[in-house]
C-alpha cells in the first residue's frame, strides 16, 4: 500500500525572515519535491504556514497583529496570495492541488471529523496534493490549533500517515538554541516516549518573529504524531529536497520513532482531536483500575470535579497529584457527577432519580495517557 506523508512547512521557511515576503525559491523546491514524491506513488499532504506573514508584508505591517480580529483579517489577505503562488508552481509541474482550511471545531465534531477524513482520502485517490492551513478568518481563540505544528500532527493522525515532516528554520533539534549557543549538541534520534517527555520538559519557547511556533510546539506535534503511530522528522525548511534522502534512510534532522498504532480511529480522535473541558480527580484504586486493567470509570473512584461540562463532552482524568492518566467522554454532566462522586453505581438512581449509565466513562470511550 502507498505511503502517506504529511509535510508541514513553517512561516520562517516560506517567507523571508527580515521582510515577510515569500521565499519563492524555497517554495518552488518544495513543490518540485512533493510532486516527485507523488509521482513515485506516495500520497502527499502539505500543511503550510505563512498566510499571516504574507498578509503583513502585503499590508506593510512590521509585526504580527496582536488582536484576534486583526490577525484574522491579515491572514485572509495573505491566504489568497499564498495559495495562488502554490497553484502557479504546482500547475507548472502539472500537479493538481486543493486548498483545505480547517478549524479545531471541525475535528471535535465526530461527524465532521469523519467527513474530513473521507475528503482527504478522496483527494489522495485522485492524486491531488491537499494544501492545508487553519481557517484563521473564522477560528475562535478557545478552539484554534494555536499553531500549524499541532494541526499537522492532528492531520497526520487523522489520515493514518506513515511520516510527518516538520520543516523549520534549523536543521534538527539541539540541546540548546544553536543560533545563540555554540556548544549546543545535535539530537539525531528520539526512540522512546520517555526521551520525548524529557525533551519537552527542557525545551525553550524561542521562535521566529513571524511564526507562532518554536521547538515546544514541534515537540508537542511529535508527541501527538508518534503516539498515533506516525514517524516524525524535524529538518530544515530551506532544503525540502532532503525528504527524499530521509525516506531512503539517511540520518538527517531529528527523527522520532513512531509508537505502536494500537488504538482504533475513534480512540485516536478522543486522544488527540478533542479539547477537554473539565477534570475528574480519582482515588488510587480508580487510577490503578484504569491504568493497569483498562477498566471503566465508576463514580465511586471520583474524589473531585473541576469545570462545567455536559454529558458527552471530553474530560481529563487525573490522579491525586493532578497528573493526567487518561481522557474520555463522560456519560454525565459535571453537576451530576458532583452529586454521585464517591458513591457506588447502584446508588445513582437514588441520588439522581434516573440512570444514564452505570459508568461515568466507559472504557470504550476512554484513552489512557502514558
Amino acid at each position: 500500500m502507498s505511503q502517506t506523508i504529511v509535510v508541514k512547512i513553517g512561516t520562517s521557511s516560506v517567507t523571508q525572515p527580515e521582510t515577510g515576503s515569500l521565499a519563492i525559491a524555497t517554495i518552488a523546491t518544495l513543490a518540485e519535491t512533493l510532486t516527485e514524491l507523488r509521482s513515485n506513488g506516495m500520497r502527499v499532504i502539505l500543511v503550510s504556514s505563512g498566510a499571516t506573514g504574507v498578509g503583513c508584508e502585503r499590508l506593510h505591517l512590521k509585526e504580527r497583529p496582536r488582536t484576534i480580529a486583526l490577525n484574522q483579517a491579515v491572514a485572509a489577505v495573505g491566504q489568497g496570495r499564498l495559495i495562488r503562488i502554490y497553484d502557479d508552481l504546482f500547475s507548472t509541474l502539472r500537479q493538481p492541488i486543493a486548498q483545505v482550511l480547517l478549524t479545531r471545531q471541525e475535528l471535535i465534531q465526530r461527524n465532521s471529523y469523519v467527513n474530513i477524513y473521507n475528503t482527504f482520502q478522496s483527494l489522495l485517490d485522485l492524486e491531488v496534493i491537499p494544501i492545508v492551513n487553519e481557517n484563521d478568518t473564522v477560528a475562535v481563540e478557545e478552539l484554534n490549533f494555536g499553531d500549524n505544528d499541532t494541526m499537522s500532527a492532528l492531520v497526520a493522525s487523522l489520515v493514518e500517515a506513515d511520516y510527518l515532516f516538520l520543516l523549520t528554520d534549523v536543521d534538527r533539534l539541539y540541546s540548546a538554541d544553536p543560533r545563540n549557543d555554540p556548544e549546543a549538541e545535535p539530537i539525531k534520534k528520539v526512540v522512546t516516549r520517555k526521551e520525548l517527555e524529557e525533551l519537552q520538559a527542557n525545551a525553550g519557547k524561542s521562535g521566529s518573529q513571524w511564526g507562532t511556533g518554536g521547538m515546544v510546539t514541534k515537540l508537542e506535534a511529535a508527541r501527538i504524531a508518534t503516539g498515533a503511530g506516525v514517524k516524525t522528522v524535524i529538518t530544515h525548511g530551506r532544503r525540502p529536497q532532503e525528504i527524499h534522502q530521509i525516506l531512503s534512510g539517511a540520518s538527517i534532522g531529528t527523527q522520532f520513532e513512531a509508537q505502536p498504532r494500537g488504538e482504533n480511529a475513534r480512540k485516536r480522535w478522543i486522544a488527540y482531536s478533542l479539547v477537554p473541558v473539565g477534570e475528574l480527580y480519582l482515588d488510587h484504586g480508580a487510577v490503578k483500575a484504569i491504568r493497569d486493567r483498562g477498566k471503566s470509570l465508576l463514580p465511586a473512584g471520583i474524589t473531585h470535579v473541576e469545570g462545567d461540562f455536559q454529558a458527552g463532552e471530553a474530560v481529563t482524568l487525573c490522579d491525586s497529584e493532578g497528573k493526567e492518566i487518561a481522557r474520555g467522554l463522560t456519560n454525565y454532566s459535571s453537576a451530576e457527577i458532583r452529586q454521585i462522586q464517591g458513591h457506588k453505581s447502584e446508588k445513582i438512581p437514588l441520588i439522581l432519580g434516573y440512570t444514564s449509565a452505570e459508568t461515568v466513562i466507559h472504557r470504550d470511550d476512554m484513552v489512557s495517557v502514558l
